[in-house]
């Protein structure tokens, strides 16, 4: 089959739906990103691009922390709001219910999963973004997303979105072990 040329685009599949959030003159704020991902193992980081400008890099940027908040594929309608209108117009500090971790600085939605609590390492300007490097320094896992010790991603239903089509999407079936269906080969 042939392939159409599509010159660089940002077609990363999966890619996960995270509300970010931050503290903002006081007040918690929570941004949708979705290009976020696992930067290390050791220590366990966390990249964000975030696009320059944006309400909750001001939070960051001044206090040096943010979460990271996996909402779940039921949680469309609030994360699509968060990602449509800026901290800076809208308070979206009582759209969820807010805790607070170890560092009392870093706001996580309860309603959320799985919050991934982070100190910023690194920040690059990347152009039209900052891509943000955060030392993740607690994890939250909702005790109904586990199955025994380890975590349950269909239990957790983390929302997808797909750049491509503008929409969303959730998880799948299990198709195979990893590590393991490899060396059937």
């Amino acid at each position: 089959m042939n392939k159409v040329k599509q010159g660089p685009r940002t077609l990363l599949f999966p890619m996960p739906s995270v509300l970010i959030g931050s503290e903002v003159e006081g007040k918690p704020n929570f941004m949708t990103v979705a290009w976020c991902g696992i930067a290390s193992h050791q220590p366990p980081t966390v990249s964000v691009a975030i696009r320059k400008g944006r309400h909750t890099l001001k939070g960051i940027d001044a206090l040096r922390c943010f979460s990271v908040n996996i909402p779940t594929s039921k949680m469309a309608k609030v994360v699509d709001f968060c990602g449509i209108y800026s901290g800076k117009d809208r308070d979206k500090s009582n759209l969820f219910t807010v805790n607070r971790g170890e560092n009392p600085h870093i706001p996580l939605i309860k309603e959320c999963p799985v919050n991934l609590e982070c100190n910023l390492l690194h920040s690059l300007d990347l152009g039209s973004h900052t891509l943000i490097i955060g030392e993740i320094i607690q994890t939250y896992v909702r005790e109904d997303c586990m199955r025994g010790k380890n975590v349950d991603p269909l239990l957790v239903d983390p929302l997808i979105y797909s750049t491509s089509s503008e929409t969303y999407h959730k998880l799948g079936q299990v198709i195979a072990q990893a590590f393991q269906v490899g060396k059937e080969l």
